[in-house]
């Protein structure tokens, strides 16, 4: 009985000692009462191996302590070995980290010099390595990676073990791995080891880690580091070029969003619309008012924003394409100089209008968070914004194709297209048809501008940015051919891309206008040219 309730008092003092400590669990205690004791023996090799219990300790206010150690800012009374640590002005517990009213009487700082703020550096870095979020966890690992920071491999070691994310125990593997080749002192099985580790990672940065391996004095792990090297040189040259790939369809996903709708309109009525381009910028600010407007009224939804500004820039742009084409275009049909410089004027007074209603500086359009961040794949950079607009461009132009073939207005530009005449004899209001058509190629160029808000400045002048690659697209597609343009917003977008390392970014433009140039010689119509009688006569 007797021993009973002894065994009883002893839980609940435990439980009265764990409430007093908030929720510090006896383990973690343990390690704080070791810390202290070793800080009271009072060498620079206790008060590292003091650190080292602090860092595998698992308590929330360990990266405070480890901080305030680096500034001489941890106070022990080696009599009674009550520990403090100070942040600013306020002194902490050194085991609850609840505040207290100062420093305890008696108490002296714990003395470091540069060995112990080398341990504190590493132990510091062990605790993000041991981060409840996997996220955290790789960017420590990717952070001590590039440093090369050998004091943190055996925590490392001890740390792979116990990991159960695949994604984060790779990146420890590879951390390990690239510790392992510049520690120079590991055993040889080790090394080659990590080669081999290095050369599966296949990144610039395990090149740099094999540099050290391929000086090593042992031939065979010199000559293992320096065939990894060039293997891993293979693969970067073969991956630069899935990458210019994947960035010139990036840019030709864009040439395509900004060029599609004038395929429409060019194609159709055969206006050269010098406007078009401003049907862009119409879009990218509608963006910014409807983003401006749920920073405003709605903050928690502004990742609807985009998805309520396609609508509606579709609509802006498409109304005020009608407006010009009804109010304007109609009556130039036939003089295509004449209409080339009245859209001209058309695309001043829409710039110089935005500048007075948004003045003539950048405004900002926030990304939503599904098109913020990235991810790699096969060792390719691959953004969301990007990834979406490829996936944007990819539906308009679908929907575009299904309008065309499905619908009565689809049917009606197609025979305006191929026959102007024949059609009006057939009885299609050629007249309702081009209004329509042009509100449909300047709604979707004010789509267009709902892409490029996201990867371009939104300003007066970003329509001009376009207006040029539109034009060079259609023709170099097919005049009106919807498959000619995505063909040659592609074509020219991986072209550019492969061009840029080696000519520069002005240049190769010049490059691709004389291509281009060259090529409507052979075949003034385009890749895919339109049949039709009224077309090849």
């Amino acid at each position: 009985m007797r021993f009973a309730s002894r065994y009883i008092a002893g839980i609940f003092s435990f439980a009265i000692a764990a409430f007093a400590l908030g929720g510090v669990s006896l383990a973690d205690q343990s390690r704080l009462n070791n810390a202290t004791a070793l800080f009271a023996a009072g060498s620079y090799a206790d008060t590292i191996a003091a650190i080292d219990e602090i860092g595998v300790s698992g308590v929330d206010h360990a990266p405070a302590i480890l901080n305030a150690l680096s500034k001489r800012r941890v106070y022990l009374n080696k009599t009674t070995k009550f520990t403090v640590y100070r942040q600013g002005s306020v002194y902490h517990d050194f085991l609850t980290s609840k505040q207290l009213d100062g420093k305890p009487e008696g108490a002296k700082s714990v003395r470091v010099n540069n060995r112990v703020r080398s341990a504190i550096k590493a132990a510091l870095g062990t605790l993000e390595l041991r981060a409840k979020d996997p996220a955290t966890r790789i960017s420590a690992a990717t952070e001590v990676f590039n440093r090369k920071d050998v004091a943190v491999l055996s925590a490392l070691e001890k740390l792979i073990a116990s990991e159960t994310v695949p994604a984060v125990k790779k990146m420890f593997l590879d951390t390990r791995a690239a510790l392992v080749l510049a520690k120079g002192d590991a055993a040889k099985s080790d090394k080659l080891a990590a080669i081999a580790v290095m050369k599966a990672r296949a990144k610039q940065d395990a090149m740099v880690a094999l540099e050290v391996a391929a000086t090593d004095t042992d031939p065979e792990v010199a000559d293992a580091a320096t065939t990894a090297m060039k293997s891993i040189e293979n693969w970067l040259a073969v991956a630069a070029n899935f990458q210019n790939i994947w960035y010139g369809l990036s840019l030709g996903s864009v040439l395509l969003l900004a060029a599609i709708g004038l395929a429409i309109t060019f194609g159709v009525m055969g206006v050269i619309n010098m406007a078009h381009g401003e049907m862009v910028m119409l879009g990218a600010y509608t963006t910014f008012v409807v983003q401006e407007l749920f920073r405003a009224y709605a903050p928690g939804a502004f990742d609807l924003s985009l998805l309520i500004a396609i609508p509606l820039a579709f609509a802006v742009a498409g109304l005020v394409g009608i407006a010009i084409e009804r109010g304007i275009i109609r009556f130039l049909y036939g003089r295509p100089l004449e209409t080339l410089l009245a859209t001209w004027g058309v695309s001043l007074v829409l710039q110089q209008a935005v500048r007075t209603i948004f003045g003539p500086t950048n405004r900002e359009v926030g990304a939503p968070s599904y098109m913020s961040g990235g991810f790699e794949f096969l060792g390719l950079a691959i953004t969301y914004n990007r990834l979406w607009i490829i996936i944007f461009a990819l539906v308009v132009f679908a929907s575009l194709l299904l309008i065309l073939r499905y619908t009565s207005l689809g049917l009606q530009m197609r025979a305006v297209t191929q026959n102007r005449r024949m059609a009006a004899s057939m009885g299609i209001r050629t007249g309702y048809v081009d209004a329509m058509t042009f509100g449909l190629g300047s709604g979707v160029a004010g789509i267009a501008g709902v892409a490029l808000s996201q990867i371009d400045n939104v300003s007066p002048n970003l329509g001009q940015s376009y207006i040029v690659d539109s034009f060079m697209v259609v023709v170099f597609g097919g005049v009106g051919s919807l498959w000619g343009t995505l063909v040659s917003a592609m074509t020219l977008g991986v072209v550019n891309k492969f061009l840029e390392p080696w000519a520069g970014a002005v240049l190769a433009k010049i490059l691709i206008l004389i291509l281009l140039i060259l090529f409507i010689q052979n075949r003034p119509r385009g890749m895919f040219a339109l049949k039709g009688r009224a077309i090849e006569a």
